[in-house]
């Protein structure tokens, strides 16, 4: 059995290494648990290591919000300061602390 131990937590601001959005995680999958036709539209020679964990953010750009799934490979804490303005969060999260949104809903 893989135990694969996430390295960020659910509230923490990230980025993305190579794409310019940012978001805040509010689950994680401790392998690739997405579909395969998802997966097989990443360039081949982007495609990240299906035994890592995976993320879904509340995720914003320039542009628009929207839910993002990212592996942990292609992902860094965002030290900017900055709260995320995605107008979903308040629906999970408690106010921004300057480094993560605590949870204020029950996990099952």
């Amino acid at each position: 059995m893989l135990q694969n131990e996430a390295k960020y937590a659910l509230g923490e601001v990230v980025r993305h290494k190579k794409h310019p959005f940012r978001g805040v995680i509010f689950d994680v999958d401790a392998e690739f648990s997405n579909t395969q036709e998802w997966y097989d539209a990443i360039p081949q020679d982007a495609r990240p290591r299906k035994d890592q964990p995976f993320y879904h953010l509340l995720a914003e750009n320039d542009e628009s919000y929207y839910v993002a799934y990212v592996s942990e490979q292609n992902l860094m804490l965002d030290k900017s300061g900055e709260p995320v303005t995605h107008p979903d969060l308040g629906d999970l999260f408690g106010a921004f602390d300057g480094r993560s949104y605590p949870l204020h809903v029950d996990l099952n």
